[in-house]
């Protein structure tokens, strides 16, 4: 039967066959027959898990599917308690409940008529009356109908507070039969316990149940919430002062109210709090852990007795030249000088320094002492690149570290450290604290311990100033931590446009850019409303740029833009770019899945499980029938996505420049325009001048890029990781 009630479409019948389903996500495809259509009407979406036979009631809309024809796609499910005989017989025979066969279906319906069901659930001793049920049996067979009637309670109930069926399953999965009560009690767990719910959907939850908005509850859950926002700006804790009257905006709660709950979550261990006052520091509990490790490991690996190098630095200097083929300059020369007394050495350097020469240098020579290495960096490109650079095989730190998804832990750490005498590691700006923490925690204290990084790129997406805390340590521990900064940019680097743009902006001088038709490798097309720029940026990744340097538009070419908003954003230009170079049908809207075969794609966040990290680029190579799954081809592997996994990557044929740290790409289209104006800073132009390596194109204004080269304020990140290791933790 199908009705309409206003909107969405409800429709009711019985479950003839469960065509495919999906435990991770609930993802289900079914046929349904009903008492007024002759014809099985198939039904599509997210729910508890369902069996032949149920009767059921969907609500949700009838959409025209692309290649599997019209469907309905349903956004609520509700569980029925079949009516008559002939539909409590063929619920029971369809194997839903273990030890029920069509058998013995029919001979409970004949003994017990209508009320086989409640006999089943209420009064499993009177089931012995039927041939072949013993007590045992009997009491089997009453605890899986009960189970069911569980499931189709709970998912009744969070129905009723307005939770989607994919979250509902989610919910069900955590908490079992205990989720009226648990979610009755505190909606707020869900957005500690159950992935993808988040403090705003958890509040709306808890109004939809009847929570007050005063609600001890809802005030320690916004405080960590607030908490979490500030992280996620790259702060490992919040001053009180600044953290209360974020809640407060969040929350329309009176001060005092959000002090209070603060004092409890301190009481409790959900934060963690150092001083009195406006000024405390307020953490969050795994953030206090890792900073507090992070500085403990460093004083210890810096206090640490290591054997003296013998390394003739005047002789490794020569040995790195004839590597290299270039005289090596004094900033370079003074590393392997430093090298014999540091345990701890921080190697900075912008493009053009050397800074590949140098590190390539670095390793061969201490390889030719015998010792031996390990080289590592974030990301997957990064360590690629630091492979091609060195000639030596480099991992991802959370390979070196070994990853265990399973216990979300490092299988290296303070009781299995890593044996190597040496470990170099690449794109330190890019360490967030808690990475940094456990890298150190791995590290035997006689280990000598070199870190690169470029501290006027962006700073690391998640919490923590890594880099800076320690260039921030040089002058305090007398050598044994020591930095050697390269500045002068090499000859063979001063004709790169890209090279000396980008020391230029650094400087806060307007980068020189090339004429037209000229060999140069930094240009800028301006253009003052934002839909001629996307025009030409779609003119220069489709044809123009290919044609004169033979990029693959897809493969090579990569926009990078500041903001995911408005018309130059990500999410606006990959939309544009993608229907331009991997064209959709026109009726993709209703389409089985939101990528195409050959679509560039990006992870967005860490997924430990499938071993893809955030920033990984790959294409779309499978997608599977429904859209219940796909698989992305990366540099290394392919990945299969189970369809509820997607909303961590997004297409990537423009992606922000944040997401594009530790990468290079031969080709990057830049748009550079007032629409972007609160994002206009100078290390985020840096930062996309040195992500290409052999050309980048500005497109935008000239007024747009002289903001951007002029604001060198950037917020500053709560840290107190150098003070920790200089006040001795």
């Amino acid at each position: 039967m199908a009705r309409q009630t206003g909107s969405p479409t409800t429709i009711e019948g019985t479950i003839e066959r469960v065509v495919f389903r999906n435990d991770e996500n609930g993802w289900t495809v079914l046929r349904l027959s009903s008492r007024d259509d002759p014809l099985l009407q198939t039904v599509v979406g997210s729910f508890q898990r369902l069996d032949e036979g149920e009767s059921v009631r969907f609500s949700g809309d009838w959409k025209i599917d692309p290649k599997h024809g019209r469907q309905f796609r349903a956004q609520t499910c509700l569980s029925l308690a079949p009516a008559t005989l002939v539909g409590i017989e063929k619920f029971l025979g369809s194997g839903l409940v273990p030890g029920i066969g069509p058998v013995m279906a029919r001979r409970l319906v004949e003994r017990f008529g209508l009320d086989t069901l409640e006999i089943i659930e209420k009064r499993p001793r009177k089931l012995s009356e039927v041939e072949g049920i013993g007590p045992k049996r009997g009491a089997a067979i009453s605890s899986a109908m009960v189970e069911k009637r569980d499931v189709r309670d709970v998912m009744v109930f969070l129905e009723s507070a307005q939770v989607s069926p994919v979250f509902a399953h989610r919910i069900y999965k955590r908490y079992g039969k205990k989720a009226i009560r648990i979610v009755s009690e505190n909606p707020y767990r869900l957005a500690m316990d159950v992935n993808g719910i988040g403090f705003l959907s958890a509040d709306k939850i808890a109004a939809h149940l009847g929570v007050p908005k005063e609600s001890p509850y809802r005030a320690e859950a916004g405080l960590i919430h607030a908490l979490e926002d500030l992280a996620s700006e790259g702060n490992v804790f919040a001053r009180q002062g600044d953290l209360v009257p974020r809640a407060q905006d969040l929350l329309d709660l009176e001060i005092d109210q959000l002090e209070g709950a603060l004092s409890r979550l301190a009481l409790m261990g959900g934060v963690m709090m150092e001083g009195t006052g406006l000024d405390a520091a307020v953490y969050l509990p795994r953030l206090h852990r890792a900073e507090r490790e992070a500085a403990i490991d460093l004083t210890r690996i810096l206090s640490g007795s290591v054997r003296n190098l013998p390394l003739d630095a005047a002789g490794a200097v020569e040995r790195a030249q004839v590597l290299s083929k270039i005289e090596l300059a004094p900033e370079q020369r003074q590393a392997f000088e430093v090298l014999q007394r540091a345990k701890v050495m921080v190697l900075t350097g912008g493009p053009g320094t050397g800074k590949t020469t140098l590190l390539r240098g670095l390793t061969a020579c201490l390889a030719d002492l015998g010792l031996t290495l390990a080289l590592a960096a974030p990301t997957g490109r990064a360590a690629r690149r630091m492979a091609e650079a060195t000639g030596r095989d480099a991992r991802t730190i959370h390979r070196l570290l070994e990853f265990t998804p399973k216990s979300m832990s490092f299988a290296r750490n303070a009781q299995n450290p890593l044996n190597e005498d040496v470990v170099i590691v690449d794109e330190v700006s890019m360490m967030d604290v808690e990475l940094f923490a456990a890298l150190v925690a791995s590290l035997k204290s006689s280990v000598r311990l070199i870190l690169v990084g470029d501290p006027d790129q962006l700073p690391s997406v998640g919490p923590g100033t890594v880099l800076s805390d320690l260039l921030a340590l040089d002058s305090a521990l007398g050598g044994r931590l020591a930095v050697v900064s390269l500045t002068e940019i090499f000859r063979q680097a001063r004709s790169s446009l890209i090279v000396t743009g980008a020391h230029d902006v650094l400087a806060g001088r307007e980068p020189r850019v090339g004429e037209r038709g000229s060999s140069a490798d930094l240009f800028m097309v301006e253009r003052d409303e934002p839909e001629a720029c996307l025009d030409v940026i779609k003119e220069l990744v489709s044809s123009r740029i290919p044609d004169k340097f033979g990029f693959d538009p897809v493969e090579d070419i990569q926009v990078l833009t500041p903001m995911h908003k408005g018309l130059l954003g990500t999410t606006n230009l990959n939309r544009e770019l993608a229907q331009l170079l991997n064209p959709r049908p026109a009726q993709s809207a209703g389409g089985e899945s939101r990528y195409l075969l050959g679509d560039k794609v990006m992870q967005v966040r860490n997924n430990y499980d499938l071993e893809v990290f955030n920033g990984d680029i790959g294409h779309v190579t499978a997608v599977g029938e429904g859209g219940q799954w796909l698989e992305i081809r990366y540099m290394d592997r392919t990945v299969r996505y189970p369809s509820s996994e997607l909303d961590q990557t997004t297409l990537a044929y423009a992606c922000s420049i944040h997401k594009s740290q530790g990468s290079e790409y031969p080709a990057v289209v830049v748009p550079i325009h007032t629409q972007h104006y609160v994002m206009l800073q100078r290390n985020l132009l840096y930062t996309a001048l040195t992500r290409g390596k052999q050309l980048v194109v500005l497109v935008g204004t000239r007024r747009a890029l002289r903001i951007a080269v002029r604001n060198d304020s950037t917020a500053a990140r709560e840290s107190l990781l150098s003070a920790r290791v200089r006040g001795g933790v």
